[in-house]
């Protein structure tokens, strides 16, 4: 297998956390694995991204432009920001949520939402989720992240359990039953 996998979205979402977890199920598998991060003005909402590329032997930690197999964003707009990492056959998994920066908030600009619609179409695959519903349906609006990783585990030829053995390692025991629940309503069809 050989997979490049941009995931993006905005400081405090878990994206670190979620790349981390992406990686730890590759080296158990038993591949080699590469990460880079971007966090940017994070600590303010700002963009955050990270690049995890998975093979059987991964020489740099950047995903080149134009090389993305699955772009995961975790923001339902972020994915604009890095189209130049998409060609014809990347998939895009989009969480629906929306996370409204300053400028919209205070009426300076407008959310970009016929643009998000125009480009998500442009993927080879698409798949949505409603990542903060289903985070509040496991119990817990934090978890979205791992709704997230349920979803992209569909995507990838990785065994369930493995998933469930690394967050059940990653994430604060007082909150891995609700992190479970999150991840299997994001793998849930």
């Amino acid at each position: 297998m050989k997979v490049d996998i941009l995931m993006v979205g905005v400081g405090g979402q878990g994206i670190v956390l979620a790349s981390d977890i992406v990686c730890d199920v590759a080296l158990l598998e038993g591949y080699d694995v590469k990460k880079s991060e971007i966090h940017g003005m994070a600590q303010r909402g700002g963009s955050v991204v990270s690049h995890v590329r998975i093979a059987n032997k991964v020489y740099s930690p950047v995903i080149p432009f134009g090389q993305a197999d699955i772009i995961v964003s975790f923001e339902y707009m972020e994915f604009l920001r890095y189209l130049g990492y998409k060609n014809e056959d990347t998939k895009l998994l989009l969480n629906t949520n929306k996370i409204y920066p300053p400028s919209v908030t205070m009426a300076e600009a407008d959310y970009p939402e016929d643009t998000v619609e125009n480009y998500k179409t442009k993927f080879a695959t698409l798949v949505e989720k409603d990542g903060l519903k289903l985070a509040e349906k496991a119990g817990n609006v934090k978890a979205v992240s791992t709704v997230m990783l349920g979803a992209l585990a569909k995507m990838l030829d990785f065994k369930k359990d493995s998933w469930l053995e690394v967050i059940k390692d990653r994430v604060p025991s007082k909150v891995v039953d609700v992190n479970i629940k999150a991840f299997e309503l994001g793998y849930a069809d």
